[in-house]
């Protein structure tokens, strides 16, 4: 029997991502993405790796983002487009499933 690929590109985005505590965000179906700040030659790029933490486990903010350069929130515009709470606008490099863990990476755009 043929083995399945474990990677597995993926095309429906969180709608919402919302700051809930230090490099954690919170989609619409609750489910929270770990976030690192990545510098690739200039460029400000996010990845965003959802994983099953406990809510009791998070120490819940509303006000304060995780850093100068990170936004409270993040809404899906359309497509592979999100603004953030600052107005600036991200692309999606790249969503994807692998292993069971999902990995998305955010890329600031050059005119925000």
């Amino acid at each position: 029997m043929a083995k399945l690929p474990s990677k597995v590109n993926l095309t429906s985005h969180p709608i919402c991502l919302m700051i809930r505590g230090h490099s954690v965000y919170e989609d619409e179906k609750q489910r929270m993405w770990v976030h690192v700040v990545l510098d690739i030659g200039g460029d400000l790029q996010v990845r965003l790796l959802q994983d099953d933490i406990p809510i009791g486990d998070i120490e819940l903010t509303t006000s304060r983002p995780t850093s100068s350069t990170m936004p409270s929130r993040w809404t899906l515009l359309h497509g592979r487009l999100y603004e953030d709470s600052m107005g600036r606008f991200w692309r999606i490099v790249h969503h994807i499933k692998d292993e069971g863990v999902e990995e998305m990476i955010l890329e600031l755009m050059d005119d925000s």
